[in-house]
């Protein structure tokens, strides 16, 4: 499933050429094109920086443990701001560094690493490993799992017996 994606790349492109070739303020084309100026700040920022090629979209990359380090190191050696580093490194946005920043100060290297993506294996799976062991069951546990099987089965037809009462009353109300 991709990303939504807001703006397109002429109307990234048009507004970038509103601010430096026109020399509209942020504020003007903001208000003009109804975005905020923000955005209008980044993308102005990569277009100064790496052309119209700053402006193409950039999906969910993803960025090796030693790029992030890299970038990390890079910023504390060189005192980058998070707009500096983000430009510099080509990365989409100041979030990305902020969460490397966050993970590397509470895991270290480990919190770098990249994470498993999807849904986990399925959890009965695991369960039924635990519970299969080599040895026989005792007399008592084999007892205990049939009384535990005989409780579930009186459950199960009280239930039953509680539905079947509940039709017959339905029935009856309506005839």
């Amino acid at each position: 499933m991709e990303r939504k994606v807001k703006h397109s790349y002429e109307f990234k492109l048009e507004c970038v050429e509103l601010v430096v070739v026109k020399h509209y303020s942020f504020a003007l084309v903001s208000n003009e094109k109804g975005t905020s100026k923000s955005n209008i700040r980044k993308w102005v920022s990569f277009y100064r920086e790496y052309g119209r090629a700053g402006l193409l979209l950039r999906k969910n990359r993803v960025y090796p443990i030693d790029f992030k380090l890299k970038v990390l190191k890079s910023i504390y050696r060189d005192s980058l701001s998070l707009r500096e580093a983000r430009l510099r490194f080509n990365i989409p946005s100041d979030s990305i560094i902020i969460k490397w920043k966050k993970d590397f100060a509470n895991f270290g290297l480990e919190g770098l690493k990249l994470k498993p993506k999807g849904r986990p294996k399925s959890m009965s799976d695991s369960k039924d490993k635990k519970s299969k062991s080599k040895k026989p069951l005792t007399r008592e546990e084999e007892l205990l799992l049939e009384n535990e099987a005989l409780r579930c089965e009186i459950d199960f037809l009280k239930k039953l017996q509680a539905l079947i009462q509940a039709e017959e009353k339905a029935k009856n109300r309506k005839s």
